[in-house]
């Protein structure tokens, strides 16, 4: 194998590497990478072994295969082992954001609209400067993560915010299953009125 990083394992890392993949009791991407590892070894057994070989017995891209070579040799078996540690993975959407998403579509629509669609939702947020760019996939995650979606009436997004009691017990009732209704309406029904 003609690459850039070449795998040369002691005896004792091909042992360990051994080990872990015939216990199998630990994350499956880690015994992958042991056996990607045992594969890649420059040892005489391995000289016919090419990353294609290699890719069609693990379902790995080649991509993957060189780059736990590089983690092996830079950073050693541990590194190689491990997945790579992902970088500048922060949230857009704080809480601050969230709370103006859950504003945005509780408010009126603009004018010309019915309501606020995602897409709407997301070009106001910037046009307000509270993020500078953002998906409507993002504003539907949120929505669906807040139990909210413009439009509908009955989870908190409507626009008329009344509670009363008799608007409780209506949404009470439409929760309840049908076996309970009509065991409820039979015992209205054969109740003796006046008694």
């Amino acid at each position: 194998m003609n690459h850039k990083y070449i795998v040369t394992l002691t005896e004792e890392e091909r042992q360990e590497l051994r080990v872990l993949v015939e216990k199998g009791q630990t994350q499956g991407y880690r015994i992958k990478h042991a056996q990607i590892l045992l594969k890649l070894d420059e040892i005489p057994e391995n000289q016919e072994r090419t990353y294609d070989k290699i890719k069609e017995a693990y379902h790995a891209t080649p991509h993957t295969i060189s780059q736990i070579a590089k983690r092996f040799v830079t950073g050693g078996m541990e590194s190689a082992l491990g997945r790579k540690e992902q970088v500048n993975r922060h949230k857009k959407i704080d809480g601050r954001v969230e709370a103006h998403i859950v504003a945005i579509a509780c408010s009126e629509a603009p004018e010309g609209r019915e309501r606020w669609t995602l897409q709407l939702i997301a070009d106001e947020l910037v046009r307000l400067g509270v993020v500078e760019s953002i998906s409507d996939t993002a504003v539907m995650e949120t929505l669906k993560k807040t139990n909210l979606s413009p439009g509908k009436r009955k989870n908190g997004a409507s626009r008329n915010q009344e509670q009363s009691s008799q608007r409780e017990w209506r949404i009470f009732w439409t929760y309840i299953s049908v076996p309970m209704i009509l065991c409820v309406q039979w015992s209205a029904w054969t109740k003796r009125t006046g008694s």
